[in-house]
């Protein structure tokens, strides 16, 4: 079992966008190596991609609103030797450009990378239409696509830099709200493995991005009331690290799994198949119920739809007691 210890502290949280760690680790990629590019849609500063570009103009094109014609530009410059960063809101990559990252980027396994931007219901006022909700689902079934939900900015940062160190076609979804900071700079970080933040015997909450702040939350308030739960941190949604997960199941003969995303098809999804062939045992899904988003405050959103703790909490009692 991978543990990692974070010295979580919820009086002592600081705030801040993971799309913030995806512009500073685009920036350092771009200073290792200068076959790093990064392709804008109308939206670069949104996405914080104007960065990268205030460093490196050489190195940056814009396209204007032509997702498709973003995709097909990346795979294209992929194939004569750069590495292209194509970064947009997730809800038009996954959306408006699938054939495209499918057919051309995936089915010859070139070396792109996607910067899914606006991930999850915390976008807030921008309502359904820029809500990512189902691109984790759309992205991972995709052969050869490698799918990262970080935790926080600074986890996104090293997926950004480690995803411009490897070979291959890869997602990684970041949203636009602050979020509580709970890794460290030395906190290790691999694409591909998961590790605990929390020990625990009863339950292993198995959550990504926004949602792993929530399941800490959530265990030490379990843990006042003599529940135990293991949180794991899996930033990793494909491949997913089947030794780890198998292994907390085990340990612990229960599940729950917690997501910004749909369940139907998400990271709870992806888990579950595991397990269902591994190790089954009792799980819980928290996450979307196939609904589309709506325009409102973030955190006023994270509550409305049950992404917050106290829905983490429900669904461990809810779970033992059906144990």
């Amino acid at each position: 079992m991978r543990y990692v210890s974070l010295n979580f502290n919820r009086d002592n949280i600081v705030k801040k966008p993971t799309r913030d760690g995806y512009g500073e680790g685009l920036v350092e990629a771009g200073r290792r190596n200068p076959k790093v590019v990064a392709i804008g849609a109308d939206i670069t500063a949104s996405v914080r991609v104007n960065w990268f570009q205030e460093k490196y103009p050489e190195r940056f094109i814009s396209l204007g609103i032509a997702e498709q014609n973003q995709v097909g530009v990346a795979a294209g410059l992929s194939l004569s030797g750069h590495v292209p960063f194509a970064t947009n809101y997730g809800v038009f990559l996954a959306g408006r450009a699938w054939d495209q990252i499918r057919t051309t980027v995936c089915y010859g396994n070139l070396n792109v990378k996607f910067g899914g931007a606006h991930g999850g219901i915390s976008v807030g006022p921008d309502g359904a239409t820029h809500q990512a909700l189902e691109e984790i689902a759309v992205m991972r079934c995709l052969p050869n696509m490698q799918v990262v939900v970080p935790a926080d900015s600074i986890e996104t940062r090293k997926a950004t830099i480690a995803a411009a160190e490897m070979i291959g076609p890869i997602y990684i979804r970041f949203g636009r709200e602050k979020v509580p900071i709970i890794t460290q700079a030395e906190t290790p970080f691999k694409i591909g493995e998961a590790y605990a933040i929390r020990e625990g015997t009863d339950v292993a909450i198995i959550a990504c991005g926004a949602m792993v702040y929530e399941s800490l939350v959530a265990a030490e308030q379990l843990a006042e009331e003599g529940i135990e739960a293991m949180v794991i941190n899996n930033h990793t949604i494909k491949p997913l690290d089947a030794k780890m997960l198998i292994e907390a199941a085990a340990r612990t003969g229960a599940i729950v799994t917690a997501e910004e995303h749909q369940v139907a098809g998400g990271m709870g999804s992806a888990v579950l198949e595991l397990l269902a062939q591994h190790c089954p045992v009792p799980a819980k899904m928290v996450g979307v119920k196939d609904r589309f988003g709506e325009s409102g405050d973030p955190d006023e959103l994270m509550a409305a739809f049950d992404l917050k703790h106290t829905a983490i909490i429900n669904a461990v009692k809810t779970l033992l007691k059906r144990q």
